[in-house]
């Protein structure tokens, strides 16, 4: 029985800063006149006492007429720190691993009154963890005919401190949330892939981009394959929001054209780390961009490393 993807949305942090201002502040790596030369215009990150959950809340408040009969819920982040909500100093202070295990997956089914939902956690597949939320709850559709549907959450945020640059990509803390179920609306899923290479897994900034064209060209290629599609068959590849210059090379490889690359938001919401394809294909709605019957590629790289990929068709009911 096919699984569909039926509704979005997102949230960001509340402080916006151009990348100059984020270089100002020693935000960044590569300096600010580099990001914008890779497309990068502005960032968004989380003021102080603002958590992860903040976000995931303000992410999922849009979607909660759809969540009547939610049997699953998926939570996931890139950085596992932001999967426990406890204090880690009550932990050094007492020695009780409880303050490591407040997860906000159980804060959040609770808020939103979901208690007939299967509650699993999601945070060992770095950037791509939202689109292995979204395999997790089709392969569960699939095999758990009582299963109706499932909510896919990400939410991530970086700790005081951190650098607001990854593998010359500028971050904005955000989350992102979605509906699959079996409801015939929004997209169709057609294949879901995910491939990770752990000998990459202590790769520095420049082996991972290194190793980025060579890995991502084959896993594209075995993406589409378990679609039985080709590249000529999409209407675009929804991507990560990095930098502009990678995917004009890769582009080329893959034989797609570059107007096929679609990361509308680039530029103004920078990577927002695990949600940036479902920030992608809500900028696209919303400017006109996808019609009923195209075949959209939704693809996320990430540190582990990690590569996932998804193939949606637009349906023709809403």
């Amino acid at each position: 029985m096919p699984a569909y993807l039926n509704a979005m949305a997102f949230a960001v942090g509340e402080v916006e800063r151009t990348v100059e201002e984020a270089d100002a502040l020693g935000l960044l790596v590569s300096g600010a006149a580099a990001l914008r030369a890779a497309g990068f215009a502005r960032q968004h990150a989380c003021a102080e006492g603002t958590t992860a959950y903040d976000l995931a809340r303000r992410a999922v408040e849009p979607l909660r007429p759809h969540l009547a009969g939610t049997g699953a819920l998926l939570y996931a982040t890139c950085i596992p720190a932001n999967a426990n909500l406890g204090d880690p100093s009550r932990f050094a202070a007492t020695g009780d691993v409880k303050y490591l295990m407040d997860f906000p997956a159980s804060h959040l089914q609770a808020e939103f009154g979901l208690e007939d939902a299967f509650v699993l956690g999601v945070n060992q597949q770095a950037c791509t963890g939202l689109l292995g939320a979204l395999r997790l709850a089709a392969l569960m559709l699939a095999g758990e005919p009582a299963l109706q549907s499932a909510l896919c959450v990400t939410a991530d945020r970086f700790p005081p401190g951190a650098k607001y640059e990854q593998a010359y990509n500028l971050i904005s803390d955000g989350a992102a949330a979605m509906v699959v179920g079996r409801k015939p609306a929004g997209y169709r899923i057609l294949a879901c892939h995910a491939r990770t290479n752990g000998a990459w897994a202590r790769a520095s900034d420049d082996e991972t981009v290194g190793t980025f064209f060579n890995h991502t060209h084959r896993f594209v290629g075995e993406t589409l394959a378990k679609a039985g599609l080709k590249a000529g068959d999409l209407s675009a590849i929804v991507t990560q929001n990095m930098n502009v210059k990678a995917w004009q090379i890769l582009s080329r490889l893959l034989g797609i054209g570059f107007d096929k690359v679609a990361f509308p938001s680039l530029g103004e919401v920078a990577h927002m780390i695990s949600g940036d394809n479902i920030v992608n294909l809500l900028r696209l709605e919303a400017e006109g961009r996808v019609r009923s019957g195209d075949k959209l590629l939704l693809l996320m790289s990430g540190y582990g490393l990690n590569w996932q990929g998804v193939v949606l068709e637009r349906c023709a009911c809403r």
